[in-house]
């Protein structure tokens, strides 16, 4: 199988790129390797933060999932052209102020997690695990 020697490369994408899309990032990675797929996953902000949200990070550790190594980026055109799939995070990417063209595969619609107390960033991140976990079980379908 020629295709299993290149990773599937899926790109979150949000307007900070601190929280929703690291978490994405983060279970992506850890699920793909827990299920042997051949599968990365990657994150980016169409603007940028300067550090990762705190609290996103804790309730990732909670979980046994480090996001250690993660920083927020910009999106460029060499990244989108990289990846397999890209998704937003529901944040209203505006692909005006965005300065890669691409193409949505679809918008998880997650509530920004900034400024919320622990308990619904929690709820966030429940949902991110889900939406990830359906997404690598659909790609496991395939393979």
């Amino acid at each position: 199988m020629s295709e299993s020697s290149h990773p599937k490369v899926i790109l979150f994408v949000c307007v900070h790129n601190a929280g929703r899309s690291q978490m994405a990032q983060a279970f992506t990675n850890h699920l793909a390797n827990q299920y042997g797929l051949n599968i990365i996953g990657d994150s980016a902000g169409t603007v940028g933060g300067k550090s990762l949200n705190p609290i996103a990070v804790e309730v990732m550790n909670e979980l046994g999932i480090s996001m250690e190594g993660q920083e927020p980026k910009l999106i460029t055109q060499e990244l989108v052209n990289a990846s397999d799939k890209i998704f937003s995070m529901g944040c209203g990417v505006d692909v005006e102020a965005c300065p890669a063209k691409f193409l949505l595969t679809e918008d998880w619609q997650l509530e920004d997690p900034a400024g919320q107390p622990i308990e619904k960033v929690r709820e966030i991140r429940d949902q991110i695990k889900i939406k990830v976990d359906n997404l690598l079980h659909s790609y496991q379908s395939l393979i």
